[in-house]
């Protein structure tokens, strides 16, 4: 399938279901050339006012420069937990595989089963997590040239429109909610997290290819950095390899 975009209207899609943990595989190829402005958007979000969501998006950008992937996560409706990433390919020339991997301990973020992020769940400090509300698998196209790239200052060149995104081979290996499951025994309820040569994986991409840490953002939490940040509770056994 493919979404298009033009100076009228964005585009999206939404799944039928709904769903509280599992894993979920979708091959992608980004909108080519020069895609500045636009995003395209591959995600899971609850509805409602105190919505949960888990976002991976593609922040585009002129010929020649590299897309931005850019990962967040909602909680309760409390967000601000961005990292984002250059990818060590080209994600316009060829399908490759984004993932996001979610259980009531922890998610995983991959990309061609190369895991890029981990977020733990962290309520035993306060932090909240996603383990209450279902969510639906979005993918999206739209225009986001107030912020998505170099901050705003490169706007979306309509004469290149339309702007096209393929996806396929869309798989859920993922619970669907009822009155009788309540998900949380899924795939054994196991904390299914890194062994050690995934660990040093994700570490190498994190050193060469990250280019935003929240954790690490000064000037924007000059009053202090968000709690699960902090060193001090890093020690209390929580093992999150965002903070190795």
């Amino acid at each position: 399938m493919t979404l298009e975009m033009d100076k009228y209207s964005g585009s999206g899609i939404g799944s039928k279901n709904e769903y509280l943990f599992g894993r979920f595989d979708m091959q992608i190829k980004l909108v080519p050339g020069n895609s500045a402005g636009t995003v395209t958007a591959y995600y899971l979000s609850s509805q409602g006012p105190h919505h949960d969501e888990i976002d991976i998006e593609f922040l585009g950008n002129l010929s020649g420069d590299p897309y931005i992937l850019s990962t967040n996560l909602y909680a309760n409706s409390n967000g601000g937990h961005e990292m984002q990433y250059y990818l060590w390919f080209d994600p316009t020339q060829d399908f490759h595989t984004y993932s996001i991997d979610w259980n009531p301990q922890r998610i995983i973020i991959l990309v061609d089963n190369i895991p890029i992020r981990v977020m733990h769940n962290r309520q035993n400090i306060g932090v909240a997590f996603p383990t209450r509300q279902p969510m639906r698998l979005y993918t999206t196209l739209w225009n986001g040239d107030s912020w998505a790239t170099r901050w705003g200052q490169v706007k979306i060149d309509w004469s290149k429109a339309p702007f096209i995104a393929s996806f396929r081979n869309f798989n859920a290996n993922a619970c669907i909610p009822s009155s009788s499951n309540d998900c949380y025994g899924f795939n054994g309820g196991k904390n299914n997290g890194l062994n050690s040569e995934t660990k040093m994986k994700r570490k190498e991409i994190h050193a060469k290819w990250n280019v935003y840490d929240y954790c690490r953002d000064f000037r924007r939490y000059a009053r202090g950095l968000p709690y699960e940040c902090r060193k001090t509770n890093n020690r209390k056994g929580l093992q999150d390899e965002d903070f190795e």
